[in-house]
């Protein structure tokens, strides 16, 4: 198990580069925003006590600045741990001042972490509370709806799905149309998308659609820690990006990852909202502190806490 002492460290991180890069939001420049998430995070990372690996960094898909795969971080003393990064997940929301952009940081003991390339992942998630394996990725949109709907005693329509507002689900979309299920639309960060079907108030069902592979593995840490469900399959395009996943050691480009794959043993889970959102407020400056909202996340220890933490500036 983890040393539970480091969920306020990391929460600290998350808080830290939340913070750098709020003071970039509204400004229009999604990379500026990122790289000064990446900077803070970077330099908090490594004042920690620990051997730290990154094993999810930053996307290139955006030519973002990263924290990248393999980097060491922390004193080099303390535990093997290793550690996917999201500094700010919604670069763009941040540039445009717009709702829900947080920065996320999952930490877990070496080796249980999935090491996900950077290309896509179908993705499908639900809230504690449900039969193992309600839904599934290979099920239809239908069949998972009308396995929910049974298990709730409730209609197909009293449901509502949460899934990104893009082309390549208009499949999905027809599909929940035509059951008259409400839909619940985000415009980036499928992370927070995940997480909302795990707090009651959301009244979210079902998190369905294809968003990034790292991504994915930071929900699913999030999602262990609520104690729901997660699937994820990686969406390899090109030669180009199996190449990447098998030089992280993924041969079978078709397999289905359950939460246990996607993230083995105890595992850490903090997000630090960066701009105003439904879970998290955005950062707030006062005087010489700055309040940060945090989603702070111990499976192990069955912690679940939002709680605002105040720091220096």
């Amino acid at each position: 198990m983890l040393n539970p002492k480091l969920l306020h460290k990391f929460s600290i991180v998350a808080a830290r580069a939340a913070y750098s890069s709020s003071l970039l939001k509204g400004q229009n420049d999604k990379i500026a925003a990122d790289q000064a998430a990446v900077d803070s995070m970077r330099s908090y990372l490594n004042k920690i006590e620990m051997n730290g690996k990154i094993v999810i960094g930053e996307g290139e898909m955006d030519e973002a600045p990263m924290l990248y795969i393999g980097e060491k971080l922390g004193t080099g003393e303390g535990e093997l741990l290793d550690i996917a990064v999201d500094p700010l997940d919604g670069t763009t929301l941040t540039a445009k001042n717009l709702p829900n952009a947080i920065s996320v940081i999952a930490v877990s003991e070496k080796g249980n972490l999935l090491q996900a390339p950077d290309t896509y992942m179908e993705k499908i998630a639900i809230g504690p509370g449900f039969p193992e394996n309600i839904v599934d990725l290979d099920n239809t949109v239908e069949k998972n709806l009308k396995n929910i709907a049974e298990f709730k005693s409730v209609k197909i329509s009293d449901l509502t799905v949460c899934l990104l507002e893009r082309d390549r689900h208009k499949k999905i979309i027809n599909s929940l149309n035509k059951w008259s299920v409400n839909i619940k639309f985000i415009s980036d960060g499928d992370v927070l998308g995940a997480i909302y079907t795990c707090i009651d108030s959301f009244k979210v069902d079902m998190y369905v659609g294809t968003g990034g592979a790292p991504e994915g593995v930071l929900a699913a840490a999030a999602i262990k820690g609520f104690g729901g469900q997660f699937q994820g399959r990686l969406v390899i395009s090109n030669n180009d990006e199996k190449l990447r996943a098998t030089n992280l050691g993924i041969f079978d480009m078709q397999r289905k990852y359950y939460l246990n794959d996607l993230v083995k043993g105890d595992v850490i889970f903090c997000a630090a909202g960066v701009t105003d959102g439904e879970i998290l407020k955005g950062i707030r400056v006062e005087g010489s502190n700055f309040l940060s909202d945090l989603l702070v996340l111990h499976s192990e220890q069955k912690i679940i806490k939002i709680y605002t933490e105040t720091l220096e500036i």
